[in-house]
Parts: structure tokens; C-alpha cells; sequence
């Protein structure tokens, strides 16, 4: 029998391409969990594949939606315009969401608020140039519980994307971008009672005194659940559910993951995907993780048993490919869409600098220079996103450089105790730099749609609650993640070089011979392949 870590089957190519997002991955959950993982998930990647253990995000602003569009059109916002998760336009001067269009319609549900596409990312992914080269006869189906996580890495000309709407529903659904009614298989699961199974009790998978690798249970750092006085387990969902969203509360436990799972080996053999001679393309972004990441933080206990019971999931699916597909004939790789860093608050109390910052304190001290210094009130647009953006019109009316403008709130921006750097939009233009987090903050500049100037704060500074989590920067927290590949064409080995995220797609592309997508800017790491 061939085995996964690549030996070449009579296929000229994998059958089945598997791209694989844990949201929210820091590098080290890999070697912290180490010993309590399994022989069949994490640890299947690292013995039968090839691990790049200094991967990193080369861009801020470190997000989800930024995120999963770089790691598969192999480029940065910069190309594929997905700057943030939402953010100012300035053409129609209001906030919008990556993954919002209004000229569709849901499908699965009722809701309004799911009209979802992926027209906001202006390159393609590597599912788009496979279902070219295929002549579309490939495949490309993208799942996720959260609907960017979907849509964003399966590309423009995807098959189906599903996410998963909580609420009172819990079931997974697409929007009319794609299809116009759910396949046969989609309706029977979400008619299953497989998503009301998991709203049941959670408790550690293990005995809890093992769990050595996170802090105390009960502490100060940690957000929790409403109608529940204490962040510590046992959690029952069911009761907890009626105050928590409904259904939204599997997304904060890992039975989120557990129910994506399900969902992902049902799409593999209901879609008989790796079937034929044509590669096919799976995405799955597990979203649970980034849910309890924000809740409980990196050191909880919580995201220790997050990640155990994920690593049992990782490994279904794996035997579900090998049954399916056949071993040896599959190529999967796995990444995450940005780390995160340890909880402010806790870092405070091992006397580490971190700290909080509120945008609209940023906000009122700009307004009130700008009307001490240019005397007008209506020169700042918009505050977002570690960006300021200014009121153009205001700026040609009043007869001011833009450039001066732009350099003169720098110059007062870096005066404000919490920014660590500021730059304008203008440097951003026209300098180029090639190292630090300057590189990666021009990696990140959109010139149509990021701000007019863009700030840092300094390090372990966060724009959250005091309790549990959050991400976004260029630091090593939120840039280190892990990257695995296994299956097909995969050689078995480690690397300390650095490697950065728009790598990933120049290699699969390399492998199944196809064109790199039309923006990527990564190059194919050949140690890798076979």
C-alpha cells in the first residue's frame, strides 16, 4: 500500500486537493499540546509530511477575512484588496464587510443578513486556476462555520461555499452566488439532529489536573458565558444556549469543529470529490478555535481542550480521506489565518508591558488637533482598523496639501503614549521598504482602499475587552502560525527557514502544474515536493 507522505500513485496528479484553516493558530499550540495529541491528526501531518515550523503572515493587519483570502490567492491585501474584516469605503462612505453583497440572496434561510459572495477580493485563488486548467471540470467546494471562512478561499468560481447560521437555525447554508437551492445531502444534514447533539455538556476530554500546559482554571483573564457566574468547566450548553444566541454558542466550544467535521466528510462523499482523473479542491476553515480563542485566551484551559478534541476531528477526517480517496492519492495542507496574543491583562501580571487601547480616545484627541491646527472640524472621516481616513473634499476646499496633512497627523499621532509608529499614506506610495514591520505594513496598504494613515501600536497593546483575546498586528504572536503539508507529492521533513503565507499557494500550483493565481507574489517551496 502507498503511503500518505507522498509516494506518486498512476494519478498524474493528486486527486484531491484539501486546504485546511485553524482560525486563530499560534505555532507553538503544535509543540505546547505535543504530548497530549494523538498519532492521527496534528502529529500524522508532522510524521508522515513536511513541517514549516518559521511560517509567518508577511502583512498587517493580521485577520480573518485578510487572512484566509492571502493563504489562497498566495498574495497580500495589497493585491487582493481585502484589507479587514470590514471597513471604511470611501466610495460609498460607510463600513463594509469582506464578504457582503447585496445583489444576492441567501439560501438555506430567511435571514437577510447572510447575502454573502466573494466579489470583494479581486484576485484569484488557487480553486479558481485549478477549475481553469480543468476546463471547470475540477471541483472546488468551500466549508466553514463562519462565512468568510467559506466563501474567501474557494474563490470566484467555486462550486458551493457553506457556512453555518446559529441563532435559532443551526444549519449550514450558501447564498444564490452559487446555487439556488441546497443539494439533497446539505437538507438532510441540517434535518439531522446532528447540530442539537452538541448542545450537551462540555467538560475536558481529559482529566483536567493533566492539562499542565494551560493555567488555573479559574482566573481573572478569561470572558465566559452569560448566565454562568464562573469561566471554568463543566459548560452545559443546552442551558447556556437560551442566553448565548442559540446555536451561536456551538461556535465558542469545540463542538463547533466537531459539527464541521461531520459536515466536511458528508461534502467528501456526497460530492465524491477525488473521484476522477480531474483534481478536485476541498477548503476547511475550523472556526471554533478563533470563537474560544477571544473568550477564554491563549493559556485557558479552554483552548488546551479546544485544540485536543480538534486533533481527534483532524483525524476522522483524514481516515475518511483515505477510505474515499485513497491514501497516497490526496494532498492536504494546513495553516492558520493569524496567531493571537496572550491576554493583556495576564501579561500584566507577570509584569510583561501590554495594554488596551480604546479607538475613540485616538479618534477625539485627532479631532480636537485638527481643530487647534487647521480650524475645522470635519477633516477626519473615519477611524478603523489601526487607520485614519481623511475627509479628501474637506482637504482640496480648504486648499491643503494632502501629503502636508497626511505628514502633520503622523507627526502628532506619534506624540500619543500607546502608538508605537505611524505612517502616511503617501510613504506608503513612494518609498518601499523591505524588512520590519514597515514591509509588512506596505504588504497590507490597498492604495484604493486603505486609510490615510496607518498606525502600530506597541507590542501586547490590544483593541478588545479586558477579558480573552484579540489579533491583527505584525508581531511574532499574531504572524507565527504553523504550516503542514502531507499526502501526495509531499516529502517528509522540517524547515527553520522562513517561509511567509503567500508560499503556500506558489507550491500547491507547482504541484498540480497549473498557472499560480493571477495576483500571488509567493514563490513554490520545492524542498518540499517530491
Amino acid at each position: 500500500m502507498e503511503g500518505s507522505h507522498g509516494k506518486k500513485s498512476e494519478f498524474s496528479n493528486p486527486k484531491l486537493v484539501v486546504g485546511i484553516i485553524v482560525d486563530q493558530m499560534r505555532y507553538d499550540y503544535l509543540t505546547r499540546f505535543y504530548s497530549k495529541y494523538g498519532e492521527g491528526g496534528f502529529k500524522r501531518m508532522m510524521n508522515e509530511g513536511f513541517n514549516c515550523k518559521n511560517n509567518h503572515f508577511n502583512y498587517v493587519p493580521t485577520y480573518t477575512g485578510p487572512g484566509h483570502a492571502s493563504v489562497f490567492t498566495g498574495t497580500t491585501p495589497k493585491n487582493h484588496g481585502i484589507i479587514a474584516n470590514d471597513w471604511y469605503d470611501k466610495e460609498t462612505d460607510k463600513m463594509v464587510y469582506c464578504a457582503e453583497d447585496n445583489t444576492v440572496l441567501a439560501v438555506g434561510t430567511s435571514s437577510e443578513a447572510e447575502r454573502m459572495s466573494p466579489r470583494r477580493m479581486n484576485t484569484t485563488t488557487f480553486a479558481d486556476e485549478n477549475r481553469l486548467f480543468t476546463q471547470m471540470r475540477g471541483k472546488s467546494i468551500g466549508i466553514s462555520i463562519k462565512d468568510r471562512g467559506a466563501i474567501l478561499p474557494v474563490g470566484h468560481t467555486a462550486n458551493a461555499a457553506y457556512w453555518f447560521r446559529g441563532k435559532d437555525e443551526g444549519k449550514f447554508i450558501t447564498s444564490n452566488y452559487y446555487m439556488d437551492n441546497l443539494p439533497k445531502w446539505v437538507q438532510d444534514f441540517n434535518n439531522s439532529n446532528t447540530a442539537k447533539s452538541y448542545l450537551k455538556e462540555w467538560k475536558t476530554l481529559y482529566d483536567i489536573s493533566t492539562y499542565t500546559e494551560s493555567g488555573d482554571d479559574l482566573n481573572n483573564f478569561e470572558g465566559g458565558f452569560n448566565g454562568k457566574k464562573t469561566a471554568t468547566f463543566p459548560y452545559d450548553l443546552k442551558a447556556l444556549s437560551k442566553k448565548n444566541g442559540g446555536f451561536n454558542i456551538l461556535k465558542q466550544s469545540p463542538y463547533g469543529n466537531s459539527l464541521l467535521a461531520d459536515f466536511a466528510i458528508e461534502a467528501i462523499k456526497n460530492e465524491a470529490l477525488g473521484k476522477d482523473k480531474d483534481t478536485d479542491v476541498l477548503t476547511v476553515s475550523f472556526s471554533s478555535t478563533d470563537y474560544v480563542g477571544h473568550n477564554f485566551g491563549v493559556n485557558s484551559k479552554e483552548i488546551q481542550d479546544t485544540y485536543l478534541r480538534l486533533d481527534k476531528d483532524l483525524e476522522r477526517l483524514f481516515n475518511t480521506l483515505d477510505k474515499e480517496v485513497g491514501q497516497g492519492s490526496y494532498t492536504v495542507f494546513l495553516t492558520a489565518d493569524h496567531g493571537a496574543v496572550d491576554v493583556p491583562l495576564y501579561l500584566q501580571s507577570l509584569k510583561i508591558p501590554s495594554g488596551y487601547i480604546k479607538s475613540k480616545d485616538l479618534k477625539d484627541a485627532l479631532k480636537s488637533f485638527c481643530l487647534e491646527r487647521f480650524k475645522t472640524d470635519g477633516l477626519i472621516k473615519n477611524v478603523s482598523n489601526n487607520q485614519v481616513f481623511l475627509n479628501r473634499n474637506k482637504v482640496k476646499e480648504l486648499g491643503l496639501d494632502l501629503s502636508y496633512v497626511q505628514q502633520t497627523l503622523v507627526n502628532e499621532i506619534i506624540t500619543y503614549g500607546k502608538v508605537y509608529k505611524a505612517y502616511s499614506a503617501t510613504t506608503m506610495s513612494t518609498s518601499y521598504f523591505s524588512e520590519g514591520i514597515e514591509h509588512l505594513l506596505q504588504n497590507g496598504y490597498n492604495q484604493k482602499r486603505s486609510g490615510d494613515i496607518l498606525t502600530v501600536p506597541y507590542p501586547n497593546h490590544i483593541f478588545y475587552r479586558k477579558t480573552g483575546t484579540s489579533h491583527g498586528s505584525g508581531f511574532n504572536y499574531d504572524t507565527h502560525v504553523p504550516l503542514l503539508f502531507f499526502g501526495y507529492g509531499i516529502k517528509h521533513g522540517a524547515t527553520l527557514q522562513k517561509t511567509v503565507i503567500p508560499d503556500i499557494t506558489s507550491t500547491i500550483s507547482a504541484l498540480l502544474g497549473i498557472s499560480f493565481p493571477n495576483g500571488a507574489s509567493g514563490k513554490p517551496l520545492e524542498f518540499i515536493l517530491e
